[in-house]
């Protein structure tokens, strides 16, 4: 600002200066001229001296004036290099309040980044711990297992050193039969070995059965209750989600008026829907709404989208509608194929065909009794890498078991018609990709149409049995549950003795009341046994059934 000023003093100084050197350089002018023309007489010179004192007056007018027009300049230089110096002065503030303001901003955010990565670390360390709570659960009831098979193998010797106890007194028990034979019955040396080794073997044969009766029963009693604690620690372990699907969709509108255009003259417009969308439209008195009918989930989705797409445009008419659910479609497939890859990418799963990834997609738009399949494939997943791992199974063999999990019921989504059922379907398009052979065994032995050829194949059964069974997981349609009802009590009445069938526990229990007369305790053995299996091979159920065969005898007398 200083230096600014002092620049204009010195050039107004130097303005000033120049003009009073052009002034008194007019004035010695006009005074040579008036040395030189005296000699001409004093009249001229006296004009010649009115005509300076003149021209001095306006030399000093116009220097004045000069003077003056150099101070306002300098004045308004001065104002408008003071009002520069205050642009750059405020323009410096707003650049240091930018500046600030910036840091500030950068230091709320590391603050808030080291905020996150500390909550991050406390919820890595409390999953630690509670990992590390499971590890001693689990290896608490590893150690309880260790000490029962301990009192097993106990129990074992015990019976062994029985069974040797047993064999001395036998033996001894021969040699004197031996004798007794030998003076009794004088048979030959080679009859009496054999009389001898035909008693000692089929001793030793009863022996040798009770025992392994024995085993095999302690050993069915272990297995059953260690499979109970498997399934509940896998239970346990998740926390699965459920949604319940229906076969119609509520599309609602605006207001009323939209349903005219919806329709369309003469119908045109909801004809073009239904047959470019396959669903059906159904438009009743429901206020500000339109119901979307289909079997298959997709064809709602589209017609739903499609319609949403129409009734914000505004433009409805049938080349438009088949416009619109063209690129409705594409962009359907595009999501399908997105869902397929974000849930393998959730799942960990690797390496999956592009063909089953789009398979897993459609899923989402699947249900089963109700409850969605993508939903009951990734929980049976989920359930199945679980199992393996309470069953100390390999990381390897815990991935193919998630793996084939998740890939259970592929063949329900299946695009072609087919005859074949949908384990089997799914087994042949697991084996057209050259899917792990234990996976597509897995896929289609799951309802037992093939046989078990590895133990991933029981996991999965058992996990899709978890995942299905589950109470609120699925339901049914009423018609289809009375029919399903009515077809197991006609079936346990379709045996001679029976005389009643009640299906109890919605659906998952039957009794059978037979007549004792007609029915021994042994039959009604075999009877409950020949119901369940014939439950197994004609009817499609969830979860289990159990058959229950009650024969009471009465004797009644009246006393007269």
């Amino acid at each position: 600002m200083t230096f600014l000023n002092g620049g204009l003093q010195n050039k107004a100084v130097m303005l000033i200066e120049g003009i009073i050197g052009i002034v008194a350089g007019a004035v010695l002018g006009f005074l040579g001229v008036g040395f030189v023309m005296r000699r001409s007489g004093q009249q001229q010179t006296k004009q010649i001296n009115e005509k300076a004192d003149l021209v001095v007056q306006e030399a000093r007018l116009t220097a004045k004036r000069l003077v003056d027009e150099a101070e306002t300049k300098a004045a308004k230089i001065k104002q408008k290099a003071e009002g520069v110096n205050e642009k750059i002065k405020q323009k410096k503030i707003q650049e240091a309040k930018e500046k600030f303001n910036k840091l500030k901003a950068n230091y709320e955010e590391i603050k808030a980044q080291h905020k996150v990565e500390l909550k991050e670390r406390e919820m890595d360390v409390r999953v630690k711990e509670k990992e590390l709570a499971a590890q001693l659960e689990d290896l608490e009831s590893k150690m309880e297992i260790v000490t029962e098979n301990q009192g097993i193998r106990e129990n074992l010797d015990k019976q062994l050193k029985i069974v040797a106890r047993k064999k001395e007194e036998l033996a001894a028990a021969n040699e004197k039969h031996i004798q007794a034979l030998e003076q009794v019955a004088r048979l030959s040396e080679g009859e009496a070995k054999e009389q001898l080794l035909e008693a000692v073997r089929a001793k030793a044969e009863n022996e040798a059965l009770s025992i392994e009766k024995e085993t095999l029963n302690q050993a069915r009693v272990n297995a059953t209750r260690d499979a109970k604690k498997i399934v509940i620690q896998t239970i346990q372990r998740m926390c699965a989600e459920y949604t319940i699907e229906n076969t119609v969709t509520v599309f609602n509108l605006d207001s009323d008026d939209i349903k005219g255009q919806i329709i369309g003259r003469e119908g045109r417009n909801i004809r073009a829907i239904e047959a470019a969308t396959g669903a059906e439209i159904v438009v009743d008195d429901t206020p500000e709404a339109i119901v979307i009918s289909s079997f298959d989930p997709i064809r709602r989705e589209l017609c739903r989208l499609a319609l949403k797409r129409l009734v914000a445009d505004g433009r409805i008419h049938p080349a438009r509608i088949e416009e619109v659910v063209a690129k409705t479609r594409k962009q359907l497939e595009e999501r399908i194929i997105e869902i397929g890859q974000r849930t393998v990418i959730e799942l960990d799963i690797h390496g999956l065909d592009a063909s089953l990834v789009r398979m897993v997609g459609r899923m989402r738009f699947r249900s089963s009794y109700g409850q969605n399949l993508l939903k009951h494939s990734i929980e049976t997943a989920n359930l199945c890498a679980v199992m393996a791992a309470e069953l100390g199974l390999s990381r390897k063999q815990a991935k193919l078991a998630k793996r084939a999990g998740l890939l259970h019921d592929i063949g329900k989504v299946a695009e072609e018609e087919t005859e074949l059922s949908h384990a089997i379907l799914g087994m042949e398009m697991c084996q057209k990709v050259k899917e792990h052979p234990v996976v597509c065994n897995a896929v289609g032995a799951h309802h037992d149409e093939i046989e078990m050829n590895n133990i991933i194949s029981p996991i999965v059964q058992a996990c899709d049995a978890i995942s299905g069974a589950r109470p609120g997981a699925r339901r049914e349609i009423l018609e289809s549950y009375l029919k399903r009802i009515g077809e197991l009590e006609e079936l346990a009445m379709s045996y001679d003795g029976v005389q009643k069938a009640f299906a109890m526990q919605a659906g998952r229990e039957l009794r059978v009341i037979v007549e004792s007369e007609k029915v021994t305790d042994q039959y009604a053995d075999d009877l409950s046994f020949m119901i369940s299996q014939k439950i197994q091979d004609e009817m499609q159920y969830p979860g289990q059934i159990k058959v229950t065969v009650i024969r009471e005898k009465r004797a009644v007398s009246v006393a007269r």
